[in-house]
């Protein structure tokens, strides 16, 4: 396949793994890179030290593009990010911040870079500082997506801008490939599809039981982790998500993000004082780190937190990165064949 996203990524198929705390490490990075599509390797949960050896490690595993997440409002991530421009890897994908920089330091060793963004107005910034592509998040992404559908947001974003568009939220087969191309898309992410393959980290309990769930049994809020995002549903999440943290809790939890950051306890708490809302985001991404990771890493999905997709009711299977790749390409081609019988031209 040939799109302007394959020929921008020097990629053979328009399909990315995007960047899935503690999912997108090396091996799962390298199998979809290998496999013909983009790996985004997540670096959120990552010390600079451990960003640089990661990259390293995805280099050992493919002679193929990928890229790194940097989600730039997070603790440590404009570390991590000057390690990716120092490592000149091939794509930088940021989200929740001013990437103008990223932009500059990257085309200097002809990098390219993606901005995740969830509004047209994120969409249209990006494209002015000469981000060379956007991956537009709809509503049924799993994680941080926006409030409008993948149906609406990706083609009111083509229209508005003039650089490549990935569509990001409800795609996880061939029949969603060929939507996000008619929808004017240049090609798609694939999250939680990725997720529940061979070669993905996500613990197998999780895998199974996205395996046993369905589109409806995901919950969408901002109450857990101080951004609207999208969780695996269980009488956990339900609970997590009913009501904002109160005061007391932001405290707590604040102090337990500080020693996950390595920043003075003193400072977070002052800091209480002079910019709550930065402190309590602080505070949020500490308590679901520890959530999150226990469904991610130990499989607990009774008490932890998972981020899934409403595409968790079109997985049925967990194949291999390269069998999830073939089927997708496959599909789509059938689907193309299959939609174009019904365009009947009428009788001269």
């Amino acid at each position: 396949m040939k799109t302007l996203i394959t020929e921008l990524l020097n990629i053979k198929y328009p399909i990315v793994l995007p960047g899935m705390s503690w999912i997108s490490k090396p091996e799962l990075v390298a199998a979809v890179s290998n496999a013909g599509g983009l790996g985004i390797l997540a670096m959120g949960p990552l010390s600079a030290e451990e960003a640089r050896a990661s990259i390293r490690k995805v280099r050992e595993l493919t002679d193929k593009p990928f890229g790194v997440g940097c989600t730039l409002m997070m603790p440590g991530a404009k570390e991590n990010a000057e390690v990716a421009l120092e490592e000149k890897v091939p794509v930088i994908n940021f989200s929740l911040g001013k990437g103008d920089w990223l932009v500059k330091k990257a085309n200097e060793y002809g990098g390219k870079v993606i901005a995740t963004v969830t509004t047209l107005k994120h969409a249209k910034s990006a494209e002015s500082i000469g981000a060379h592509a956007l991956m537009v998040t709809g509503h049924e992404a799993a994680a941080h997506g926006g409030e409008v559908t993948s149906l609406v947001l990706v083609p009111s974003i083509v229209d508005a801008v003039s650089i490549p568009v990935i569509a990001t939220g409800g795609f996880g087969d061939g029949r969603g490939l060929l939507a996000a191309l008619a929808l004017g898309a240049q090609g798609i992410a694939m999250g939680s599809r990725f997720a529940v393959s061979q070669e993905s980290p996500l613990h197998s309990n999780t895998k199974e039981a996205v395996l046993s769930k369905t589109q409806h049994d995901t919950v969408y809020s901002k109450n857990f982790d101080g951004i609207p995002a999208r969780y695996m549903k269980t009488a956990t999440s339900i609970k997590l998500t009913r009501k904002p943290m109160n005061f007391v809790s932001t405290v707590i939890q604040a102090i337990k993000a500080a020693s996950l950051v390595k920043q003075p306890i003193w400072k977070i708490l002052s800091g209480l004082l002079v910019m709550p809302d930065k402190i309590k985001l602080l505070a949020y991404f500490g308590a679901a780190t520890i959530k999150l990771r226990a469904a991610t890493e130990d499989g607990d999905v009774q008490d932890g937190m998972q981020f899934i997709g409403q595409t968790q009711g079109l997985i049925n299977d967990i194949l291999s990165v390269e069998s999830i790749m073939m089927s997708v390409i496959s599909d789509a081609q059938k689907t193309q064949e299959a939609t174009a019988s019904f365009f009947v031209k009428e009788s001269e």
